[in-house]
């Protein structure tokens, strides 16, 4: 059976995927329908209002419903859908932590690589304000809540999302797109959308989020996708901070930079060019084969003798 299929292996009734996406996802929703409603004014405010907040205290505050969600995601994944965790992990026997420690790695030391080129060819935008004790606590509060965070993303949009809506189209394109669009709306609310543009963000956001589900599909599994996305958001949380990006932190440095990205070198520059090359990295090292019927096949009810939960 293929990550897809995963999804035969519990209760499948509409009312339940609607139930669970609601009680799990409905956050995602409303502030997106926050930030399509609301005056410009008032989301500057609200930001402002934060950044009053000693950053560690803001950074918790904002990742601690991460954890309480997905509790409940995978409290209804259990008992309402009667099916392991293990199964909206991965295709596999079991969890492969090798996966998710390679694309950590590789995530981290393309950032750091080009972080470090980039300042020591310009570091005039860029303040060193390394604080050992402020770190120090960052550090703990981002290695303990970041894969709440992560998690959450993951196992609901590459995860049940994917598997679901996979199910019920029957084909693996559709719910690949979906999510990643959804990815990206979820998203919208970010302070980084407003400075930047929304539609720049989007491009940047939607591309990661199909990334992510291409290593999901190609791999059969979270793994990678948890490794990588645990990766980028923890050195944005330890490495650099801006007054204008979601992550108010006591990073090791700030940028002072005007809020803005090019087009070319800053957005389609990764989806476009870094990220098939990080693809082509896994699939070297994973054996991928067979894109086409990974990436764009039907999704077809396997025998009954495989429905029992893998425990």
């Amino acid at each position: 059976m293929n990550y897809i299929q995963q999804a035969y292996k519990g209760q499948r009734d509409l009312w339940m995927v609607l139930l669970t996406t609601a009680i799990v996802g409905g956050v995602f929703l409303l502030n997106f329908i926050f930030y399509l409603f609301s005056d410009p004014s008032d989301l500057d405010a609200a930001y402002d209002m934060m950044k009053n907040w000693p950053a560690n205290f803001s950074l918790v505050v904002n990742l601690v419903p991460f954890a309480v969600l997905l509790g409940l995601l995978f409290l209804l994944v259990k008992y309402v859908h009667q099916r392991s965790i293990l199964s909206l992990t991965t295709a596999r026997p079991k969890v492969d932590f090798k996966r998710v420690l390679f694309s950590f790695l590789m995530v981290c030391t393309f950032t750091l690589v080009t972080f470090f080129i980039g300042y020591s060819i310009d570091s005039s935008e860029i303040i060193f304000q390394f604080n050992p004790g402020k770190f120090a606590l960052l550090f703990l509060i981002s290695i303990i809540l970041f894969p709440f965070q992560i998690g959450l993303e993951e196992y609901l949009f590459r995860g049940y999302l994917m598997q679901h809506i996979g199910v019920i189209v029957k084909n693996k394109w559709f719910p690949l797109i979906l999510t990643s669009v959804l990815f990206g709306i979820a998203h919208s609310a970010n302070p980084e959308v407003g400075a930047i543009g929304f539609w720049k963000m989007m491009i940047f956001y939607v591309g990661t989020g199909l990334l992510l589900g291409i290593m999901t599909l190609m791999d059969d599994g979270l793994e990678l996708a948890l490794g990588f996305h645990l990766g980028n958001n923890l050195l944005a949380s330890l490495l650099v901070t801006a007054d204008w990006t979601a992550l108010q932190t006591d990073a090791i440095f700030k940028s002072t930079a005007d809020p803005s990205m090019s087009l070319l070198s800053e957005i389609l520059m990764p989806v476009l060019v870094v990220y098939p090359i990080m693809l082509l990295i896994l699939s070297k090292r994973y054996g991928w084969k067979n894109w086409a019927e990974r990436l764009f096949g039907k999704v077809t009810e396997p025998p009954k003798e495989d429905y029992k939960i893998i425990e």
